[in-house]
């Protein structure tokens, strides 16, 4: 569930409106143990969040109190939503790091199997393109870890081969071209 909240909403309304949305679904509790806090806003304004546990930022700000339990990120740590990782000050490329891992290790399982050229082409496809497509969309991809990715592919498609005879154009092009 993500639900944006300005500094003067009030949070136990808020976890009120929820419990009662799930228990109308067949008695559902909501989680709120999973629940992160992302605060927006200037950084003086986000550190009061933290500091203070409020929605406000300010101490004493009755019904804004922000349980113990529940997270609030600090700026440079960034929240999945949708898909997407957003935060204050979250770098790009710390967002691919997990994605790049689970590159790399299921190109380096397939790699035991000895998949023929045409097999490694399809594994690229379905691996290096199914795990990065969403993610460019909502997220972009910086430069380097594109650059990361294409030297990962070529190794992976040569099979460690030193001297490859056959241009990037080529590779890259269709079937039919190339």
């Amino acid at each position: 569930t993500t639900v944006f909240l300005a500094e003067y909403d009030d949070f136990e309304s808020l976890t009120k409106i929820l419990d009662d949305w799930c228990m109308a679904l067949a008695g559902a509790k909501f989680n709120i143990n999973k629940t992160e806090i992302l605060p927006i806003g200037v950084p003086v304004h986000r550190q009061g969040v933290r500091n203070n546990r409020t929605m406000s930022g300010l101490g004493n700000s009755p019904g804004q109190d922000i349980p113990e339990g529940i997270k609030i990120t600090m700026d440079g740590e960034a929240v999945r939503t949708l898909g997407a990782w957003v935060g204050n000050g979250s770098k790009q490329v710390d967002v691919w790091t997990r994605t790049l891992d689970k590159i790399e290790e299921n190109l380096n399982r397939w790699e035991r199997g000895h998949p023929t050229m045409e097999g490694r082409r399809l594994i690229v496809l379905m691996v290096v393109g199914g795990m990065t497509q969403y993610l460019t969309k909502v997220q972009g991809m910086p430069k380097t870890v594109e650059d990361r990715l294409e030297r990962r592919v070529r190794k992976f498609l040569w099979a460690d081969k030193k001297k490859i005879n056959v241009n990037k154009e080529t590779i890259y092009a269709p079937i039919e071209e190339g």
